[in-house]
Order: C-alpha cells, then structure tokens, then sequence
C-alpha cells in the first residue's frame, strides 16, 4: 500500500502585521490533507492576544478585543496545535506571514519553532503558474478556479484555510490529481500493461526452428550444385 501523503493548510489571524513586535495571532485554523484530499479534521482555536485588537484589524477578521478577552493564551493551546500539525508539510498562503507570527508564538512559549523549509507557498505556487495575472489573492483565486467563496464576508482562519484547500488542489492540477494513489509496483504493472495508451495485447510464443533434416541437407546441397559458379559464397570458405 502507498504511503499516505499528509499536509497541513495553516491560516492565521492577527493583530497587525509586526510579528517580531506587539502584534500577536488572535486566531489559527487548520484543515488536515491526506493525498491532497481534505481529511475532515480540522484544528481550530481563537486566541486570547492579551492586548487590545485595533479597530481598523477588527473591521478585516471580525475579532474584538471583548470577544477574544475570554479565550485561552497561546502558550495554554500551543501543544494540542503541535500534535495536530505533526510533521506534515505546511500549506499557507503567504507562508512566510503565517509561519512567523507561529514561531513568534512558540518562541514566546519556550517551545521549539516549526523550520520554514517545511513551508509550502501556495502565493508563490500561483505567482510561477500565471506570472501574468494582476492578483493572487486568496478571493481572486476563488473566482479563477470556480470555487465559492460568497460566504467569505470577513477574514476568518478556519473558513480561509478551507477556501486555500481546495484552492491548493487546483493548483496542483485539479481534484483528479493523486485521486488514487497506487504503489509503486502497481504503476510498474500498469505501464508494463499499456504500450501507447493501448492495452497490451497477449502474444503467441515464438515457433521454434529445429535443425534441418537430412532430406533438407540433401535439397539445400542440389540446389548449389546446380548454380554452379553462381554459388559465389562458396569462394569465401
């Protein structure tokens, strides 16, 4: 059986832009990706910034200072969102954004960082795959590739993160791409059995050509015979 691909779509809302400063992460959602398909399980957490959220963020995600006063740290969150995110590779939009305000966290915790290198930037995947297109955005996105974002009224982690999902599988290619995952020796099976997109069609086995016989012998050399010098081969031996 094929080894089961896993990545995490990561998204993050804030207070601000400052991760290295006074701005901290208010919200964090993660849909889990099995073989490039959505698992069904997701991690989701509001969380308590311990400073106030200025107005002109709330207007962008919604989240108020009152509301989030009663939400948990991220200190107290931080190991139920580490298992959930395991090993699997990162999948973010603007990574580098979203993974520097979780190290920001986690090193605020004590708690080792994630590296970056296990970031997958869908921003840069789109930006390689149409250099010519205006906007990458997470709506634009929606609209190039069809997929409905119209109860997107405000920024929200868990609901973004959803969105990027199905938005990441496009980009790979569409929802056809890793469908079935075969293994390695069931790929190996199935191109030796098509030769040009055909089925391979069965093959009689080779005659088999015996020694001639003595009556052969006998006929191959009154055939000579009668050539004469014809027989021009016969020079060379």
């Amino acid at each position: 059986m094929a080894e089961q691909l896993r990545e995490i779509v990561l998204d993050t809302e804030t207070t601000g832009f400052d991760f290295a400063g006074a701005d901290r992460i208010v919200e964090i959602g993660c849909v889990e990706m099995i073989n490039h398909t959505p698992s069904g399980k997701v991690y989701h957490e509001y969380i308590n910034p311990e400073r106030a959220v200025p107005e002109q963020v709330v207007r962008v995600h919604g989240l108020t200072t009152e509301f989030l006063a009663g939400k948990p740290k991220f200190a107290e969150v931080a190991a139920a969102f580490l298992e959930f995110v395991g090993d699997a590779a990162i999948v973010a939009h603007n990574a580098s954004f979203d993974m520097s305000f979780v190290n920001a966290e986690l090193a605020r915790a004590g708690l080792a960082m994630l590296d970056e290198a296990r970031a997958i930037d869908t921003l840069a995947i789109s930006r390689k795959k149409n250099p010519h297109v205006a906007s990458h955005s997470l709506d634009a996105l929606c609209s190039r590739y069809g997929i409905d974002n119209s109860h997107r009224e405000l920024h929200g982690a868990l609901l973004d993160a959803r969105l990027l999902a199905e938005v990441y599988i496009e980009l790979l290619g569409g929802k056809e791409v890793d469908f079935f995952r075969k293994s390695e020796d069931e790929a190996k099976i199935e191109r030796a059995e098509k030769i040009g997109g055909h089925a391979k069609k069965s093959l009689r086995p080779a005659r088999g050509i015996g020694a001639p016989s003595e009556a052969e012998l006998a006929l191959h050399a009154e055939f000579v015979n009668a050539l004469g010098e014809g027989a021009i081969w016969l020079d060379n031996q």
